[in-house]
């Protein structure tokens, strides 16, 4: 709670910089971007045929566990205890495998769907930084800052401050730092 309190003021104190210094603020909605975008459809679409095709996979290893367990079931009272432990240890082996499989699946979507918004975003933020410039804005927000995402999508270099940071703090700014103030 404390950090957005913060974060607002952060906000609310650079709008008014802004607003005292005669520079441009504006803001870009990612979400409401991207779902105008072709490749928006295209994306959704690919990744629901990969889900659907892990649903199908983790399908058949319950069909699989269902079927060992009934078979395990209709052992009758006669059959041996190691015949049983070995049927029981199956059953527990196929029960872990499925709660892998369920782990796999979830962080490979996570990485499917990384690997097919991540040139959309880096599209949309080539774009934002474009209109930026050209439109004399010194500062570009996302107003859905609340769901995760980028506060700030694009601010002009010369209003960088990190080298005069970091020479208050003593520190010479080293060879990859911005070097515009």
């Amino acid at each position: 709670m404390k950090f957005f309190i913060s974060l607002a003021l952060a906000v609310a104190s650079l709008y008014t910089y802004a607003q005292s210094s005669s520079q441009k603020i504006g803001h870009a909605d990612w979400n409401y971007i991207f779902s105008q975008m072709p490749e928006y459809k295209q994306i959704e679409m690919e990744l629901r045929t990969y889900d659907a095709q892990l649903q199908n996979q983790l399908r058949l290893k319950n069909q699989e566990l269902e079927q060992k367990y009934k078979y395990y079931q209709g052992l009758s009272a006669t059959t041996p205890d190691a015949i049983r432990k070995d049927k029981e240890s199956e059953l527990s082996y196929l029960q872990e495998n499925i709660q892998k499989f369920q782990q796999d699946a979830q962080a490979s979507m996570q990485k499917k769907q990384a690997e097919l918004i991540t040139p959309v975003f880096a599209k949309v933020g080539k774009a934002i930084e474009e209109v930026a410039t050209e439109n004399g804005y010194a500062y570009i927000m996302n107003p859905q800052m609340m769901g995760g995402g980028d506060v700030l999508l694009y601010a002009n270099e010369k209003n960088n401050i990190s080298d005069l940071v970091l020479r208050k703090l003593g520190i010479t700014p080293g060879s990859g730092a911005p070097s515009k103030n």
